[in-house]
């Protein structure tokens, strides 16, 4: 596994970095750090071409200040400074834990969860991402850890994670509503209010000084440039269907964004009509939602497909089963349940706060 991980990631990212290969998001959000440092926002106001239109929310900037601070001064600099490194780590450092909390309790083998995490991230899947751009990996790493620490009732946390995500980019607020729902049928309503008062107030903190410091910038290079409607034309033109669509001139266009809005609308009845009885079913839902979004989009890269991937693979293999009834339930005292018949919830189990199995399994199958 250290071999593949060798060949396939670190290898090819630090020929890249010595050679100073990457896409240009890589130099956007190392733009976006330092316009931070120097103005306090991550926007430019008056951007002068491309490579200073930033199209992410505020908290993405963090990842480029190792570039911005450390500079250009050496091999070293170059390799620790760049933001593939940092996105890298920040996908790491999410699904370590995402797949402690998706294992079914008494699970063996800890170890066994490195070994699928190196396996996965030398694989074409993450290893071209991690090594040309990378951007979408803390994102995709928020959001499984998200809906793993809303599976085990971990309400305010799961909170703050889904907040770090939506102050990344727009695509995933998405996950949002998802783990409201998980919550509410896990561990009643307070749970998924306490999970809603974390998420829109770290969120807000994350996101409005900046939109209130630079509104017009943010309202073009967040919202009009990544759906195609700026005069900067998005360099994020793969062939998806929404693209094709979109590229048949205005009428394709609002073809495109007609579609859009049914997908979404689809998803969200499914969403509200079948709540997710479990982490398995919560990303599944997340995974189809964020596909539609980015087949049927104005613009879009095959590499946003990463992030529906993962959410369909990594709950699986941490639960090792395709079944909801396989994921453990709340911990017991990490956040309370919802008292017997308050909620959609599975039933307590004679000891209070805890939900038994075989509930959970009962609820997965009715």
């Amino acid at each position: 596994m250290g071999t593949a991980l060798l060949g396939a990631v670190l290898v090819p990212l630090a020929v890249m970095v010595a050679q100073s290969w990457a896409q240009s998001e890589v130099v956007v959000v190392q733009n976006s750090a330092a316009q931070l440092l120097h103005t306090g926002s991550p926007y430019f106001a008056h951007p002068r071409g491309i490579i200073q239109y930033n199209p992410y929310l505020p908290a993405m900037a963090l990842f480029g200040l190792p570039r911005a601070l450390l500079g250009t001064g050496g091999a070293a600099a170059d390799f620790f400074g760049d933001t593939r490194l940092w996105f890298l780590a920040a996908f790491v450092g999410c699904l370590i834990p995402a797949w402690r909390l998706l294992r079914p309790r008494g699970a063996a083998a800890p170890g066994r969860g490195l070994l699928v995490l190196g396996a996965v991230t030398a694989s074409p899947l993450i290893a071209l991402s991690a090594t040309v751009s990378g951007v979408d990996l803390p994102l995709i790493g928020c959001c499984l850890l998200g809906l793993a620490f809303a599976g085990r009732g971990y309400a305010c946390r799961a909170g703050l994670v889904i907040a770090l995500a939506c102050a990344l980019k727009w695509t995933a607020w998405p996950a949002f509503p998802v783990v409201l729902l998980l919550l509410r049928y896990r561990c009643g309503t307070r749970a998924a209010l306490r999970c809603a008062a974390s998420t829109l107030a770290a969120s807000a903190l994350l996101i409005l000084p900046f939109v209130l410091i630079t509104p017009g910038a943010v309202v073009e290079q967040v919202i009009r440039f990544p759906l195609g409607l700026s005069a900067m034309r998005t360099p994020a033109d793969s062939p998806l269907p929404g693209h094709l669509l979109a590229e048949l001139g205005p009428g394709g266009r609002v073809a495109s964004l007609v579609l859009l809005g049914l997908g979404g609308v689809g998803v969200a009845l499914w969403l509200v009509l079948r709540p997710p009885v479990g982490v398995v079913a919560a990303a599944d839902r997340l995974a189809a939602g964020v596909a539609v979004a980015f087949l049927l989009a104005p613009a879009g890269r095959f590499g946003y497909l990463d992030l529906p991937v993962l959410l369909l693979l990594w709950p699986r293999l941490a639960a090792g089963s395709l079944r909801a009834g396989a994921e453990p339930g709340p911990e017991p005292g990490a956040e309370p349940v919802a008292e017997p018949g308050s909620g959609p919830g599975p039933r307590p189990s004679a000891r209070a706060g805890i939900v038994s199995q075989e509930d959970v399994v009962v609820a997965a199958d009715s």
